[in-house]
């Protein structure tokens, strides 16, 4: 997902009269907003219970990421995590939910809820797959969500914040225009560089989280089908 900076003195680029921004933003929003209200009763409890701690980590992690001003973003560790112990659906629900409330604070997060809603996706099929169940798999997907994740975010950042998100990518896309490029090539080739960085970390990371957990815990929050598919 593209990294949100905490930056204060950032303000997000003015761009309501641009076409191309208010379709990409309207539709974008109502997939995520029908996709959480779709998938949200058929939760348990335990996974209630998961969810507000997964959007903490969400939030926490990426906004001390964006503080630091690194090129890469941090804040889908929790999404994968809930994709991966619960399922797909509550890992686009997780994924959608941490960029709606994270952007009552930092309103660069909304449009790239569809972003996350993906991210938790693609984590809940992998571990469907069984790919967490082996340590080597994680990082190919991670690098698959990373691609799918770029060309998902490119053009928001490019269409609704010109290209600038007020994160430490902002430099790549800077770079990109300096060359040459035009702003939807910009935010492409930054999203193909600092995009498979950061999902082989979070990925990475919330494998090793998972293997840290108890199997007991984890069996609540797997379905039985999954549950043989994590790591033992």
């Amino acid at each position: 997902m593209r990294g949100l900076a905490v930056d204060q003195n950032f303000q997000v680029p003015s761009v309501t009269s641009s076409t191309n921004a208010l379709v990409a933003l309207a539709g974008y929003l109502l997939g995520a907003i029908l996709i959480i209200v779709g998938v949200a009763r058929q939760f348990t409890t335990s996974t209630y219970a998961l969810i507000p701690i997964a959007i903490a980590i969400n939030i926490v992690m990426g906004q001390l990421v964006g503080s630091l001003g690194l090129p890469i973003y941090l804040d889908s560790i929790g999404t994968v995590l809930v994709g991966v112990l619960v399922g797909p659906l509550a890992g686009a629900a997780t994924g959608g939910l941490a960029n709606i409330i994270w952007s009552l604070f930092n309103p660069v997060a909304m449009p790239f809820a569809v972003v996350a809603i993906m991210i938790g996706l693609l984590a809940g099929t992998f571990a469907g797959l069984g790919w967490f169940k082996r340590f080597y798999f994680v990082p190919i997907a991670g690098l698959i969500t990373a691609v799918i994740a770029a060309i998902m975010s490119s053009p928001l950042s490019a269409f609704i914040f010109n290209g600038v998100t007020g994160s430490g990518t902002d430099a790549f896309v800077a770079a990109f225009r300096a060359a040459g490029n035009s702003i939807l090539a910009a935010a492409t080739l930054q999203g193909l560089i600092s995009d498979p960085l950061d999902k082989l970390l979070t990925f990475m990371i919330a494998y090793l989280i998972i293997v840290a957990l108890p199997s007991r815990l984890r069996a609540r929050f797997s379905q039985s089908a999954a549950a043989s598919k994590l790591p033992q």
